[in-house]
């Protein structure tokens, strides 16, 4: 378990439910992301200039569909990496037939775009992010989740209750039989907030050897795939980590 820090709350726990109402606004924005316009980053021009982009799948979050990653997905695009929606339609939790749609649309991108693909799950869609690439490493390029529970308790957030309500089975015996923990044989970054207000921040950061790299934002939870701050944070760290691909 996470020592607290200075004092501080514990961060491998449930985050305080003053901190989950503080999401609560950033609801919109999600909702909106389809309708939203795209506002290209300081210095896009000479990204979509250079050298040709790996493509890039994007997984959302449990009770959201690709709607929820358009604002992202376009911006990528505009920039010049070819993204891709999920087509898992409304994702509601962890299944065998979801996952099985999830492997049909990355061998799509990889086939389509002849390359392996960079994978990219929001909270829940990382957990399948990261056994996408357990299983098909030759189609995946790099993972990178965003506040996505795949270490620690399984319990440490605020929605495993709602989880277990509109599934058939607990968190701690998904149908899938893969262990998220297990980094991918892949480059793996792990995006996480300490203003997370769903996900304990220990849990979406890792234990050391669980991926390669851990970055620290300052966003909320529902702000990860659908703020334009955020989605410029991880332009920016897709380039400084594709150079090295």
């Amino acid at each position: 378990m996470t020592q607290p820090r200075d004092g501080k709350r514990d961060d491998s726990l449930a985050p305080s439910f003053g901190t989950w109402l503080r999401e609560l606004p950033n609801l919109p924005i999600i909702w909106s992301s389809p309708v939203r316009r795209v506002r290209l980053p300081e210095g896009a021009g000479e990204i979509a200039a250079a050298k040709q982009r790996p493509p890039v799948l994007v997984l959302p979050g449990i009770l959201s569909n690709d709607g929820a990653t358009s604002l992202m997905r376009r911006t990528l695009n505009a920039v010049g990496y070819p993204t891709y929606p999920a087509r898992l339609g409304l994702i509601t939790g962890i299944t065998e037939e979801v996952f099985a749609r999830a492997e049909a649309q990355l061998d799509h991108v990889f086939r389509e775009k002849g390359r392996p693909v960079i994978v990219i799950g929001i909270s829940l869609g990382g957990l399948y992010a990261r056994v996408l690439a357990q299983r098909h490493p030759d189609k995946v390029a790099m993972v990178m989740t965003l506040g996505t529970p795949f270490s620690g308790d399984r319990r440490a957030n605020n929605a495993w209750r709602l989880y277990e309500a509109i599934n058939d089975h607990s968190v701690d015996t998904p149908p899938l039989p893969d262990d998220p923990r297990q980094k991918p044989p892949m480059r793996t970054i792990a995006i996480w907030s300490p203003l997370d207000g769903v996900i304990a921040p220990a849990c979406s950061r890792g234990e050391e050897g669980e991926c390669d790299r851990a970055i620290e934002v300052r966003e909320r939870h529902f702000e990860f795939s659908a703020s334009r701050r955020s989605i410029e944070r991880i332009l920016r760290i897709l380039e400084e980590e594709v150079g090295a691909l």
